[in-house]
C-alpha cells in the first residue's frame, strides 16, 4: 500500500485539487554584463511577437548585428539600475508575490503563488512544471501588464499554452488580459499622483508616459494605444486634471519605424520652450520599475528635460509593492479562487 501513498485511493493518480496564482511580467538578464544579457536579448528579440519582421530577414539582422553590438551597451545602462539586490524588476516582483501571498492567506485562501518572467529566469516553464508538481489543478494567471498588448500579454500566454500543450491534464485556466480600467488600478495610480502632489506640490504638467509599440500593430488591431488612453482619462477624471496639466506620450522607441506618438522624449525636450519648466513624470504601463523606468525615464529623460531648460522634473515611481498595488492584484484573482 506504500506505493499509492500521496495518490487518489480510487484512481491511483496523483492527488491534485490545489490552486495557483501565477504572477507573469517580462523579465530581466541575470546579472548587468554583456554576456548576460546577449542570452536575455537573444530570447526577448527572437520572440516573433515582439518583433513582427519575416524570421529569416530578421534572424540575420539580429545575430548578425544586433547581438554584436546591443549588449555591452544595454549591460552599462543595466548597471546603473542595479542594486545590491539584484535586478529592480525581479527584485520588486518578488517583493509583490511575497506579499499577496500572505494577503491571500490572510484572508483565508489556500493557494500558492508563483512568479515567472517571460524571458530569463525564473522561466515560464519551469514555474508551471513545478506548480504542476504541487498538484496545482486550477491556474490562475495574472500577466502584470495593466494594458493589453500583443508583444507582452499576447506573449505571456504564448509562452503559457506552449508549455499546456505537452500537460496530460490541462487545469482550469483563468487568465487576466487586461485591467486597464481596474477601479482598484486607477485609484491606486491616483493616489500615488496625490500623494506625490502632497509632498512636492502641483507640477506645471504630469506626464503620463507609456511604453511605445510600432503604430503599424494600432492597425492590425492591437487595443493597447486605445487602452492607455482609457487609463489616462480615468487617472485624470479622478485627480480632476485640466487638459492642459497632463499629457500622455509613449518611450522606449526602437528601429527605424513610425510607433504610437507623441514620443516622451520629444515632448519632454519641448516643454520649457513652451514656459512649463516644472513636470513630473509616471509610467502607468509598468506594474514594477525597472530599466526603462529608472535609467531611461528618471534618467536620461531628466536629462532631456533639464538641457532644454526645465528647471524641476520629478519621476514618481511604479506601483511595486505598494499595499493598495497588492490589493489590486488580489482582486483581481479572488474571483477564480
Amino acid at each position: 500500500m506504500a506505493r499509492f501513498s500521496g495518490l487518489d485511493k480510487e484512481t491511483g493518480h496523483k492527488a491534485r485539487g490545489k490552486t495557483g496564482v501565477l504572477l507573469l511580467n517580462l523579465g530581466t538578464p541575470d546579472a548587468p554584463t554583456a554576456s548576460a544579457v546577449r542570452i536575455y536579448l537573444a530570447e526577448f528579440l527572437a520572440d516573433p511577437r515582439v518583433v513582427e519582421i519575416p524570421k529569416l530577414i530578421w534572424m540575420i539582422i539580429l545575430h548578425g548585428i544586433i547581438l554584436r553590438v546591443r549588449p555591452a551597451k544595454s549591460a552599462a545602462l543595466y548597471k546603473q539600475v542595479w542594486t545590491e539586490a539584484g535586478s529592480p524588476l525581479l527584485d520588486i516582483s518578488q517583493r509583490q508575490q511575497a506579499k499577496l501571498a500572505n494577503h491571500l492567506h490572510a484572508q483565508g485562501h489556500d493557494v500558492s503563488v508563483h512568479l515567472a518572467m517571460r524571458y530569463g529566469s525564473p522561466s515560464t516553464a519551469s514555474t508551471l512544471q513545478a506548480m504542476h508538481k504541487q498538484g496545482v489543478d486550477n491556474l490562475v494567471v495574472l500577466p502584470l501588464y495593466p494594458q493589453y498588448a500583443a508583444p507582452t500579454t499576447g506573449s505571456a500566454f504564448d509562452a503559457l499554452a506552449k508549455e499546456l500543450m505537452k500537460w496530460r491534464y490541462i487545469p482550469a485556466l483563468h487568465f487576466i488580459n487586461t485591467y486597464h480600467d481596474n477601479p482598484d488600478l486607477i485609484d491606486a495610480l491616483a493616489a500615488s499622483i496625490e500623494k506625490d502632489f502632497e509632498q512636492h506640490g502641483k507640477p506645471q504638467k504630469l506626464v503620463m508616459s507609456y511604453h511605445g509599440m510600432p503604430e503599424r500593430n494600432l492597425h492590425l488591431g492591437d487595443p493597447y494605444y486605445c487602452f492607455c488612453m482609457k487609463t489616462t482619462r480615468l487617472v485624470v477624471e479622478k485627480l480632476g486634471l485640466t487638459e492642459d496639466e497632463y499629457v500622455a506620450t509613449f518611450q522606449s522607441r526602437f528601429g527605424k519605424a513610425k510607433w504610437l506618438q507623441p514620443y516622451t522624449d520629444v515632448t519632454i525636450g519641448s516643454l520649457p520652450e513652451k514656459g512649463v519648466t516644472d513636470i513630473a513624470v509616471i509610467c502607468p504601463a509598468f506594474s514594477a520599475d525597472c530599466l526603462e523606468t529608472l535609467e531611461e525615464i528618471k534618467g536620461e529623460n531628466r536629462h532631456v528635460f533639464e538641457d532644454a531648460g526645465g528647471k524641476n522634473f520629478r519621476y514618481i515611481e511604479c506601483l511595486n509593492d505598494n499595499d493598495d498595488h497588492i490589493n489590486m492584484m488580489a482582486n483581481l484573482v479572488k474571483p477564480f479562487l
